[in-house]
């Protein structure tokens, strides 16, 4: 009996004030939300967010891998920082993340600023002051959920939930991949205001936003490219259609202008633009999505689009 009261008091001891586990639930939950969503999509969307990262300069080469392990890892802290009894570990993940984000953006600051930084492909932000402060916030209530929660030295469950996400991200890369190259474009798409057969020759679709400046320095450097001579290149605005005549004309990008680009973006979705898509008499032969200098134009040449 007097081992069991010892006990009973001990376990008392370590019970939290009700304001403070409710304090710590609302930051758990609120860092849980951003993070989850935040991995999912970028598990579900890989080569989306590939093209995200190569905007903030991450180099070609690493900028897919990043993207699945920043995924497998967000996914998983926002899972346990869900899980009373491995919060600390989910917050101290997520205190991890947001650090590296800040300090990366902190020291390539001149040369950020101004891009698309989104954790969400429907929630926009960009690289200005006011990212510190968003991340410093979400920092703030990560480090909450870490004070408010319980020292806990088991790794099986949080190891388990690795796994678990990134056998996840691997069945979600593979059903991307073969989504991608198994797309069936429609026979015809109105260019130029009339119809034009996507099947009979070779297409090189550019979609642009005729406001953003990589899409512009990508289109002044494809028109000092030599394209084919079967191979027409199609330019679709992905905002501000009546720019795109006036963006063409800035670039001297040699393209036709297709306003269908809502009904193709359903088919190639992407987070931002640049974005590009070869076609074979209506077959997708492949995607470019690199256009930091010297690419695209290997990717480009592989393709068999120029000389």
């Amino acid at each position: 009996m007097s081992e069991s009261s010892s006990i009973d008091i001990r376990s008392q001891a370590l019970d939290m004030p009700a304001w403070k586990s409710i304090l710590g639930y609302i930051a758990s939950v609120l860092v849980a939300i951003i993070f989850l969503g935040a991995g999912l999509a970028k598990m579900f969307m890989p080569f989306q967010f590939q093209t995200l990262m190569e905007q903030l300069l991450v180099p070609t080469w690493g900028s897919l891998p990043l993207v699945i392990t920043l995924g497998i890892a967000e996914t998983t802290a926002g899972v346990l920082v869900l899980i009373p009894k491995y919060r600390r570990i989910g917050a101290i993940m997520i205190s991890g993340l947001l650090l590296i984000f800040i300090g990366y953006i902190g020291i390539r600051y001149g040369a950020l600023v101004g891009r698309d930084c989104s954790c969400f492909p429907w929630l926009k932000r960009a690289v200005n002051p006011a990212f510190f402060a968003e991340d410093g916030a979400m920092l703030a209530g990560a480090l909450v959920a870490w004070w408010l929660s319980r020292k806990n030295s088991s790794l099986r469950v949080p190891l388990l939930t690795l796994a678990g996400m990134a056998v996840l991200s691997a069945a979600s890369f593979g059903y991307n991949t073969m989504r991608q190259s198994g797309i069936q474009v429609p026979e015809t798409i109105t260019v130029d205001g009339q119809p034009y057969n996507l099947r009979q020759g070779r297409v090189f679709m550019y979609f642009y936003d005729p406001s953003c400046q990589h899409c512009d320095q990508a289109a002044r450097h494809m028109a000092t490219m030599k394209w084919k001579s079967d191979v027409t290149v199609i330019g679709l605005p992905t905002v501000n259609p009546q720019w795109a005549g006036s963006f063409l004309h800035d670039t001297k990008l040699v393209a036709k202008t297709s306003l269908d680009t809502a009904d193709m973006r359903k088919l190639f979705t992407f987070v931002n633009p640049p974005y590009g898509v070869a076609l074979d008499h209506g077959r997708v032969k492949g995607v470019v999505t690199h256009y930091d200098p010297p690419e695209p134009e290997g990717g480009l040449r592989e393709l068999g689009l120029i000389e």
